[in-house]
């Protein structure tokens, strides 16, 4: 039987969908070994997550306009082969300088990875599949998020942290041959429209200047950044209004739905995100386990959501979107609540219960919140939807692990992170808890807000 184009459209974009969390997740279970060989204390080892984070999140923007101008396949290369040599790159790291670097290089990649994916799918497939495509797009992050606990330390525990990497290099190299030999299409929205350089630069010091300044928040210095990043932000958002070829059209956001469903993902991973750290780190220095254990306990969350994700996909082309999103999120807000008592004492079955509503939560949430944002804008402003829908998650998931190294440190001040100091770990996760219940709440809300609008494009 011959596979039509379309159906290696999706298949790239849930390989790439994969393995672009997969070590997003995965390099948890390795930090403390990575810290371990290059002597990390625990703002620094915190930064090995956070700083990938933070470079997705600066480039996914520009990533929107280019691959709109160049082609969303060409970009979709590019992303998928920086990540190959950055990975390749990071398994002949000799010293946590070097490292970091690769990991930034690893950011770039992805950022293009994350927005060339969704926007192929979009433009590839009729809209009456589209809510079924995106699901099994987003079945590629949740499925990455059960097996990566379970591969990533098996891979740790027996052959060291270098395997994570070594692992993805096969799969990678598959994308870039898949989508040279069997996908003959281009896709180009923006191909007359000039690059935005100036937008760029506003967007990517604001940003990383906020961000920055939010993990430094206990000294003045660190205020000071996170004030002239906003202010750059506001600088760029008026920027963009007032050009004819931005690196984002702000106008977008004069659409309700778009812009309630994209404060709904902003606020959903910004309190999500930390989860899987925060139980991580309980396993490993509070319970004592070791990353093969902690990885097999934390394939409960993902896993519910791969088998959820498809199923909402199906069921947000026939039920409103943001509904589900509102209640998939009022579920995971439960799992908060649950992990604000958590301590030594907590018994298993309730740290299980907890992820599972997370699971069923996030799984009901994430792809109804995508169609929301993707089936809100014309069909010309894919690339751009994309981008705000991708920036949403990796700036709420930059944040969110910010604020995690930011109460780590007001806490533990720089202790390296160890059994010894576990009583300071369940404080400093408690504290993290409870401020993310709350923004699970403002999510809940953000994502009904849109529902009685009538835009152009939504009826």
């Amino acid at each position: 039987m011959e596979i039509n184009s379309d159906s290696y459209v999706v298949f790239v974009a849930f390989i790439t969908s994969f393995f672009a969390v997969f070590l997003s997740v995965g390099i948890v279970l390795g930090v403390p070994a990575i810290a371990a060989e290059f002597g990390m204390n625990n703002v620094i080892q915190n930064w090995i997550t956070t700083l990938t984070a933070l470079v997705i999140a600066i480039f996914t923007l520009p990533a929107g306009q280019i691959s709109g101008k160049y082609g969303v396949k060409q970009s979709l290369i590019f992303g998928v082969s920086v990540y190959l040599l950055a990975s390749i790159g990071a398994c002949l790291s000799f010293s946590a300088e070097l490292f970091l670097i690769f990991r930034i290089l690893q950011g770039i990649g992805i950022a293009f990875s994350n927005v060339s994916a969704i926007a192929m799918v979009v433009q590839a497939v009729k809209p009456e599949n589209r809510g079924k495509s995106l699901g099994f797009t987003v079945t590629g992050v949740y499925l990455a998020g059960s097996l990566s606990p379970v591969i990533s330390g098996f891979l740790v525990y027996n052959f060291g942290w270098r395997s994570m990497f070594y692992f993805v290099i096969p799969f990678l190299i598959l994308c870039i041959v898949l989508m040279i030999l069997k996908i003959p299409q281009e896709w180009k929205t923006y191909e007359g429209s000039k690059i935005d350089a100036t937008g760029y630069i506003l967007y990517g010091i604001g940003i990383s200047l906020f961000i920055y300044g939010i993990t430094n928040l206990m000294n003045g210095f660190g205020a000071i950044l996170l004030f002239i990043g906003l202010i750059m932000l506001i600088i760029f958002g008026y920027y963009e209004l007032r050009i004819d070829s931005p690196a984002f059209n702000m106008n977008l956001f004069k659409n309700m739905k778009f812009t309630s469903s994209n404060i709904a993902a902003l606020c959903s991973y910004l309190a999500i995100a930390s989860i899987t750290t925060i139980l991580n780190y309980h396993f490993q220095y509070v319970r004592g386990w070791n990353a093969q254990m902690s990885g097999i306990m934390l394939i409960i969350t993902p896993i519910i959501m791969a088998i959820l994700a498809p199923n909402a996909g199906k069921l947000s082309d026939k039920i409103h979107p943001q509904k589900l999103a509102a209640i998939g999120m009022s579920i995971a807000t439960v799992t908060l609540v649950i992990l604000v008592f958590l301590d030594a004492q907590t018994p298993i079955y309730l740290i299980v219960i907890a992820m599972i509503l997370q699971g069923i939560g996030m799984g009901l949430f994430t792809t109804p919140n995508t169609n929301a944002i993707m089936s809100s804008v014309p069909p010309n402003e894919t690339p751009n939807a994309s981008a705000a829908q991708s920036a949403m998650r990796t700036i709420g998931q930059t944040m969110s692990l910010g604020l995690l190294t930011l109460v780590f440190a007001w806490i533990m001040g720089s202790l390296k992170l160890s059994s010894a100091y576990a009583n300071l770990i369940v404080q400093s996760s408690q504290l993290i808890s409870l401020i993310c219940t709350i923004l699970c709440i403002i999510a809940i809300f953000a994502s009904l807000v849109g529902i009685r609008s009538k835009d152009a494009f939504n009826n």
